[in-house]
């Protein structure tokens, strides 16, 4: 579990470090404490609650640089950030976000969840209900951010904020699902395979 403030700075230097080739494609696989995003979309910002008293809740509220609005990570959210170079992978920008979607597809699918995608609505659905939202940032041709899949997390977060700006969109989770609890250091080990599938450099 860790603190977004915390995890945040170190994305922001492996984006650094893979910007000059100094390390390699990097993969961080994380769960967080509970913690509200703002994405760079201003309109798609929409809070149901006072700041003043979601913090008064011991949920952080962030203002970052990723695309797409606001959402919500608390723990038993699998959340991946790749720290990418695009042109190492011959990937273009709309093909990365289409991995990461693929990846999450996969994983949902190890979990007994059948998921989709909407056209024109980044991230994975289950029928109208969303499971799993997208929000990348790319400078340089390096990419941070990435997937947010809800596994076994307290979805009353949700409750607090409008989804990605979306009115009327309802979270889900395969727990919620399936009616399962998982064990999430598998889900960490499964998601940590499928990104090296996913996100190894080309020769």
């Amino acid at each position: 579990m860790a603190g977004y403030g915390q995890i945040l700075s170190v994305q922001q230097e492996l984006l650094a470090a893979r910007q000059e080739d100094s390390v390699p494609n990097t993969i961080l696989v994380v769960e967080h404490h509970p913690v509200i995003t703002l994405g760079a979309r201003k309109s798609e910002n929409k809070l149901r609650v006072d700041e003043a008293a979601l913090r008064a809740k011991g949920i952080e509220i962030i203002t970052i640089g990723r695309g797409g609005g606001t959402t919500a990570h608390n723990p038993g959210q699998l959340v991946i950030y790749p720290i990418v170079k695009l042109k190492s992978l011959k990937i273009d920008v709309t093909e990365f976000v289409r991995q990461i979607e693929q990846l999450g597809l996969e994983l949902l699918s190890q979990l007994g969840v059948t998921a989709d995608r909407k056209k024109g609505l980044p991230g994975l659905w289950v029928g109208d209900d969303k499971i799993a939202s997208v929000g990348v940032q790319i400078k340089k041709w390096v990419t941070m951010h990435g997937i947010a899949i809800n596994i076994q997390n307290d979805l009353s977060i949700f409750d607090s904020i409008v989804p990605c700006g979306l009115d009327g969109v309802t979270m889900t989770s395969a727990a919620r699902l399936t009616g399962r609890q998982y064990d999430m250091n598998m889900i960490h080990q499964a998601a940590a395979q499928l990104c090296l599938n996913f996100f190894s450099e080309e020769p």
